[in-house]
């Protein structure tokens, strides 16, 4: 009976406990269930990214952290091994407190009097870390376990041990792993010796009292503790913690990339709500010209700058843009984007207008062209040596970047024709007084460095644009439009490459041009392989004249140092088109041995032809061949199909021509006394 009467009773008590249990469960439950979860994202670091995804330039946050996002493959394996070796080695067994841990601590505490070891869970240092509240006293280490124990069933360990890698402090404004990893060893944290993974595992511990830049004799002890434990519990083999412990420690602060700064604020201007920028710099060649953009200002006038661009003309991308020498240099106004500043281009479209009159037929690169005084109404230019040559090569007159024959020969094709060609050629003009006039072909228009090496980008693809671009998100253009005949654009580049190079020029067959503007306020040189396409620009940011700069002299040693930086050889330049006309002048059809000036190209004068067949603008099906018909004007006539001789020396005046294929032909007639017509039609 008193058994029973026991085992009765046990049994009540036994249930009044179980039910004590379960509410203290329930209730336990619901404290943690009700805990107001702080905010998991936090701001992190704007980052601008290379074509490899290299770090170009990174932004403090609008606390002034550098904070970069970091994920665990960002991180290398071995730190993330010795962090939870050191810091919590049950992470992944226990819920967000290691009762064990807390039960050793409270032992040695009672024991010795004094705290001798924590007992924080990396959930839990990652709860102080989100609450930025102290921990010193009883409530606010009860709110830690709390706030620790409901992260473990929000989150899961890997998006917990995320948090820490992001949050944890590393001194000063540096927080996360990736941003210590490149404050102190100015690498990736992908990749971390066992001595720099220690250091970075003790440093969060005590963040500035452990500031290698600051302390660096505390930073060495802490990371010797660090591999002494790890050697005791085996996670790193004795030969490799002896070594580490050889390493020296980082003594001062690295500075964070800060390539391309013109670009990337672009990049944050036109998206200010990503995270991250891609871009399709190159960031080792990024580095190697904007190193060259300051070494090519010594000894030079204290307010001078200078810009650098260059591209893959194949496909437009920008592998380099250097605004500046000198970011934050005032006094040079480094903060300006000299790249898309719009200057006076001098003489560097002249290989253009040559190219438009090999297209129109008025010349020849071996047709002889007059270089004397002369007045084009009221204007009247001149050579920038003052001096005359007389007849020669329209190919020397342009290597030698005289003024009065491409002047002559923008009379002859109109300046406003120039001007289409150079929109057509993908080039925003500004256009002074919003008319074009003669100047135009020494200057008299403003446009940009960027302008300059898309324009000569396209002449290398032999007449057709092929449009920058600088973000990988941007979708390259195949095929642009046609601006100039392949055979006109080739005989512009052949005559280009036959430039003289400067004086101890890195070696490489390089097409291109110099040119200074009005009042040497601009010195250029934009040249082209059979790859790449690259300008450069030297002058005052504020327009003000430098006297004595020239391009041949200051821009064009930096143009081919450039290339030279690309590390690689020289890519050839195309060969002739089959159709192009590779004679002496001797050879030349009558009418373009010469040159002879005219009011306008392509008018037809009193007597001059006129092209009967096929009329301008008309359609035409595909056909075997190419009928025209010529009426006036004096035989023998010479015949060219864009820019292309094709029959010269003929009496009748209809001919056949070889079928030009599909798409916009231009035809042109010249007769014996170099008077011409023209006519552009599209085939089927």
């Amino acid at each position: 009976m008193i058994l029973r009467h026991i085992t009765w009773r046990g049994l009540v008590f036994l249930a009044v406990f179980l039910l004590m249990l379960a509410t203290l469960r329930d209730r336990f439950d619901q404290w943690v269930r009700d805990t107001e979860l702080p905010p998991i994202v936090q701001e992190t670091s704007v980052e601008v990214r290379d074509r490899s995804g290299a770090l170009l330039r990174a932004y403090t946050t609008s606390g002034g952290y550098w904070r970069l996002a970091t994920t665990l493959d960002h991180v290398d394996p071995r730190y993330v091994d010795m962090l939870i070796a050191f810091e919590d080695k049950r992470f992944f067994t226990h819920n967000g407190v290691d009762l064990r841990a807390m039960s050793r601590a409270a032992s040695q505490a009672i024991w010795n009097g004094h705290i001798i070891s924590g007992a924080s869970t990396l959930t839990m240092q990652v709860a102080r870390l989100l609450e930025g509240g102290s921990t010193g006293s009883w409530q606010g280490k009860i709110r830690q376990i709390r706030l620790a124990l409901a992260l473990e069933r929000t989150l899961t360990k890997d998006e917990i041990l995320t948090l820490y890698l992001n949050r944890a402090p590393f001194g000063g404004n540096i927080e996360g792993v990736r941003a210590a990893s490149r404050a102190y060893f100015a690498k990736s944290a992908r990749r971390l010796t066992a001595a720099e993974a220690a250091l970075l595992v003790a440093l969060p511990q005590s963040p500035e009292g452990r500031r290698p830049d600051l302390n660096s004799e505390n930073a060495h002890l802490a990371r010797d503790r660090i591999l002494d434990r790890l050697a005791l519990a085996n996670v790193l083999p004795p030969d490799e913690i002896v070594a580490a412990k050889t390493e020296p420690i980082p003594r001062n602060r690295r500075e964070f990339p800060r390539l391309a700064p013109h670009l990337s604020d672009r990049a944050i201007g036109q998206a200010p709500l990503r995270s991250e920028h891609y871009l399709t710099v190159d960031a080792r060649l990024q580095e190697s010209l904007e190193a060259l953009a300051i070494t090519a200002l010594r000894n030079q006038n204290e307010s001078m700058q200078v810009a650098i661009l260059l591209a893959d003309h194949t496909t437009g991308e920008i592998l380099a843009s250097v605004g500046s020498a000198g970011y934050k240099n005032t006094r040079r106004r480094g903060f300006v984007d000299m790249t898309n500043a719009v200057r006076s281009p001098g003489s560097t479209l002249k290989p253009l207008i040559y190219g438009l009159a090999f297209d129109q037929g008025l010349a020849h690169p071996e047709t002889l062209i007059q270089d004397r005084p002369t007045a084009f109404g009221s204007y009247v230019p001149q050579n920038f040596d003052g001096q005359f040559r007389g007849l020669l090569p329209v190919r020397k007159a342009l290597q030698l970047s005289l003024n009065i024959p491409v002047v002559s020969l923008t009379q002859a094709l109109g300046p406003a024709r120039l001007v289409a060609a150079l929109k057509q050629a993908g080039v925003t003009p500004i256009i002074p007084g919003g008319k074009a006039g003669l100047a135009v072909a020494l200057g008299g228009v403003g446009v940009t460095l960027t302008d300059l090496v898309t324009l000569y980008g396209g002449l290398a693809e032999g007449g057709q644009t092929r449009p920058l671009y600088w973000r990988q998100e941007d979708e390259p253009i195949r095929t642009g439009r046609r601006f100039l005949a392949p055979i006109p654009a080739w005989y512009v580049n052949d005559i280009l490459a036959g430039v003289a190079p400067p004086k101890n020029a890195p070696k490489g067959r390089i097409a291109y041009k110099t040119g200074t503007s009005y009042g040497h306020r601009d010195a250029w040189a934009i040249g082209f392989d059979g790859k790449y396409v690259a300008g450069v620009w030297m002058g005052r940011a504020d327009g003000t004249s430098l006297p004595g700069i020239f391009g041949g002299e200051l821009a064009a040693p930096i143009l081919f140092e450039a290339f030279a930086r690309l590390n690689q050889p020289t890519y050839p330049l195309a060969p002739p088109p089959a159709a192009a006309l590779t004679v002496a002048n001797a050879d030349l059809p009558q009418p373009l041995k010469e040159f002879r000036p005219r009011d306008a190209a392509f008018s037809a004068p009193m007597g001059g032809p006129e092209l009967a067949f096929p009329p301008d603008g008309a359609i035409l099906e595909k056909m075997d061949v190419f009928v025209a018909k010529v009426r006036d004007g004096e035989a023998p006539f010479t015949w060219l199909l864009n820019g292309a001789l094709v029959q010269s020396g003929t009496r009748t005046r209809e001919v056949a021509l070889p079928y030009p294929g599909r798409g916009f032909v231009s035809l042109s007639v010249i007769d014996a006394q170099g008077r011409s017509a023209r006519t552009d039609v599209f085939v089927n």
